[in-house]
Formats: structure tokens, sequence, C-alpha cells
């Protein structure tokens, strides 16, 4: 009840509530994208200064292990929607991306509920955060293409080694996987919080106790503000999410909760400890609504992004924020502690 009660979470409610009476947060245009930018920067910073003197064979196994699950994780769900909801299957790779993805608001929420309650979790986590944006982009490309249904893959001649690249669509329009992959792994938000982390390790302690008054003192202002609007945008797409079949809106629901319990029996075999298994837990349960679909726009054109963003941005993101991080904390404290 603490977590459902703390200030980010109702800031939440209260965005999606101003939504659902048919009006709007009276924010500026870029303004939510500009707390977007300050939230990666601090986590980012926080999270390097976290790694100063850690012992990077000691992460290496974990961040190692979050690129994999984020790679296999959208046969889970690729499956799960052509078997129980009988989606189409370049529609269900596309969906799959999205859920072998992260969300970074997830994460930095649980970050934030964390830290209220005093639980410790380890710099190296958002490195892994980093990791598993972009491995699910490939696997879901690999899914259109092998099901041979709207998709191919090829490797074409030249360069060395050849371009792994598909052929979608009847026009044959080939989309190199090597391109996506860039667009995912260098976009901007990816490009931050990577470069934010490692300046975090460079200036460590020292340097960053001279920004605590821009990066520490405003933090919990800052994301209150930021799920306000986050809120308001996810009942928006709730909208649009309840014109979906009841089994997509379903998958939306129970997506999240398999993925948490991969993670959970991922952090167990990992031997992780309370805070850091939470947060495992969140990654794995997130879906992305921000660098896939940016990715998938260019590499698999003939998906619909009116099933999947409504879906991982109406359905999921609301659930994991409002029901899911209470219960992942719930669940990973009886196992954890």
């Amino acid at each position: 009840m603490d977590v459902l009660l703390s200030a980010p979470i109702l800031f939440f409610a209260l965005g999606a509530l101003i939504a659902m009476a048919g009006a709007r947060t009276p924010f500026p245009d870029g303004f939510a994208k500009g707390l977007a930018a300050y939230l990666l920067v601090a986590i980012g910073l926080k999270g390097g200064v976290a790694l100063t003197g850690v012992d990077a064979a000691t992460v290496l196994p974990l961040l190692l292990t979050a690129g994999l699950v984020s790679l296999t994780m959208p046969v889970l769900a690729f499956a799960a929607l052509r078997m129980t909801v009988g989606l189409d299957a370049v529609n269900a790779a596309a969906i799959a991306a999205h859920y072998g993805s992260v969300s970074l608001v997830t994460f930095i929420t649980m970050t934030k509920l964390l830290e209220s309650q005093g639980i410790l979790f380890g710099g190296h986590m958002v490195a892994a955060l980093a990791i598993m944006e972009g491995p699910a982009i490939v696997t879901g490309l690999l899914l259109a293409g092998a099901t041979g249904a709207a998709a191919t893959v090829g490797v074409a001649a030249g360069g060395a080694g050849g371009t792994l690249s598909l052929s979608l669509g009847q026009d044959g329009k080939e989309v190199s996987i090597k391109a996506a992959i860039r667009e995912a792994a260098f976009n901007s938000s990816v490009l931050l919080l990577i470069g934010s982390l490692l300046i975090g390790l460079v200036i460590g302690k020292t340097g960053f106790a001279a920004l605590n008054g821009l990066f520490v003192a405003p933090w919990d202002g800052a994301l209150s503000l930021f799920l306000l609007e986050m809120g308001c945008l996810a009942a928006t797409r709730l909208r649009e999410a309840m014109t979906l079949k009841l089994g997509l809106i379903a998958f939306g629901v129970g997506m999240p909760l398999l993925g948490a319990g991969v993670g959970l029996a991922v952090a167990s075999a990992l031997g992780l400890g309370f805070g850091d298994a939470a947060l495992f837990v969140t990654l794995c349960a997130s879906a992305s609504y921000i660098a896939v679909p940016a990715a998938l726009s260019h590499a698999l054109p003939t998906a619909n992004p009116g099933l999947s963003l409504p879906l991982s941005l109406g359905i999921t993101f609301p659930f994991n924020i409002l029901v899911g991080i209470p219960l992942y904390i719930a669940v990973t404290r009886a196992m954890f502690t």
C-alpha cells in the first residue's frame, strides 16, 4: 500500500484521470521530453558513480544474461501471440520485439520506490537496462523472416561476410537488420544514458557531489511531473487499446507476469540481492514503447503500430506502474530476503 500511495504513482494516476476527463496536462510542448532527458542523465550518472570500484568480472554474468534474456524473450511472446491470439506473423513478431525490450520509465519508477524504502541496488543495473534495449529487435526481425509469411531472411553478397537483410511484403523491399540495430542502439535516449553512465564512472562520488543540487534534490519532483504526463499519455493510448481484441488485451497483462516469472528465475540462478533482483524482474516484465517502435517503423513497415503501441503503452505500462511494481517488490522480497 505504501508503494501505491507514493507521490510518483499518485501523480501517474492523476495524469490518467485528467486524460479520462477529456482534458490534458497544461505543460508546453517538449516539456515531457525535457524531463525524460533529465531523468536519463540523472539515472546514468548515479549508475556510473555506483559502478566506480566495482570489479567488472562480478557484474559481467548479469550483463551477458540480460542481453540473452532480451534476445530470447520475444520467442515466448511470439508463440503466445500466434497460438493463443491467432495474430498474423509479422504483427506478432513486431509486438514480441516490444516485449523483449524494456521500458526506461518503469525501471526509473522502480528505482525511486526502492530508494524510498532504503533498498540498495547496484549501478550495474543501469548498464543492464541499456543492454536490454536492442537485442529483442533482432529477434523480432528474425521471427518475422522465419515464418516465411511476409518476410524472408537472406544474406546479401558484398562486404565482409555479407549483409543480413529482410525482404518484406509483396514489393520485396530489403531492410538491413544491421541498420535496424544501429537505429535502436544509437538513438538519442540510449546514447544519453550510456554517456551519462560513463561520465558518472569517470567523475566518481567526489565529482558527483558537486552536482547533487541538480541531479539528486530535484529527482523526486521531476519524476512525479514526468509520470503525471505519462499517466495522461497512457490513458490516451488505453482508449485505443480498448478497441483491440480481448485476447490481445489479456496478452498485455499476462506477458509482463510471464516476464516477471522469467526474471525471478534468472535472478535466483544468478544469486542477485533483493534490490538488483527487483530491478531485473521489472526489466523483464516491461515493454518498450520508444526504441522498438522507432526501429521497427523502418525494419517492419508492414506491421501495424496501432496494435503494438496501444498494447505496450496503454495496457502493459499502466499495469506495471499501478499493479506490477508493488507485486514485483512483494514477491521478490518474499523470495530474496
